[in-house]
């Protein structure tokens, strides 16, 4: 068992009693997750190509959403999108569209995409493979996503180092879980911003049986790349 396959089995845990909706987690990390679920404990989560059809885990068509229903099922908040993050603040607010003023960036990036349609209508988490200062900061340069603190529906955050969600006070950032070997000082260090915490306990390790599925799920490994 590594890191990257309990990061997996946390990022199936986001779905935990999702029930019948639309599945988008973005990454290798949160697509395993999600497919983990759907072949576990939420049978009934509904798996996108990203394009118009809808698949098992094991990716045999079952059902087909076209491009034109899709904002359908955003606005009726029948998705649970799993996204990434280049900053977020300590309630949820994201940014993946430019480092720096918005006016003269320094670095111009992907762009507000459809975080603003995402945070707002329905629930939203967050995948961040390297937890550190850069990304965790006191304020985003640009909203993209909207936190907590706008009425955001963020729901939680997975990292290389913890699990977070939004249950601090004024549903600041909390530490739900620590990855194994690591401790609370290793991620408020590489936080930018103070972190509400309960003695958080240790995120769960995969099964047996979930690390034979993960495997099958990804044969090749690249989850470890």
């Amino acid at each position: 068992m590594s890191t990257i396959d309990v990061c997996v089995v946390a990022c199936a845990e986001l779905f935990r009693g999702d029930g019948e909706i639309v599945a988008s987690p973005m990454g290798l990390v949160p697509q395993l997750g999600a497919k983990l679920a759907r072949s576990t404990f939420e049978p009934d989560l509904l798996l996108s190509d990203g394009e118009a059809t809808l698949l098992t885990a094991d990716g045999v068509a079952e059902g087909w959403l076209p491009y034109r229903a899709v904002f359908d099922v955003v606005a009726h908040g029948r998705r649970h999108v799993v996204m990434g993050a280049n900053q977020l603040d300590r309630y949820g607010n994201q940014n993946i569209s430019c480092i720096g003023p918005h006016a003269t960036p320094k670095r111009q990036l992907l762009g507000v995409r459809g975080a603003p349609g995402n945070t707002i209508n329905h629930r939203t988490s967050y995948w961040v493979p390297k937890h550190s200062p850069r990304v965790f900061v006191p304020a985003v340069d640009m909203i993209s996503g909207v936190g907590r603190d706008r009425g955001g529906h963020v729901y939680r955050v997975v990292t290389n180092l913890c699990v977070l969600d939004f249950g601090g006070p004024s549903h600041a950032m909390r530490v739900v879980s620590l990855h194994p070997g690591v401790t609370l000082d290793e991620v408020v260090e590489q936080t930018g911003f103070p972190l509400h915490a309960e003695d958080p306990p240790v995120t769960r390790s995969p099964s047996e049986e979930e690390l034979a599925l993960i495997a099958k799920l990804d044969p090749t490994g690249a989850r470890n790349a």
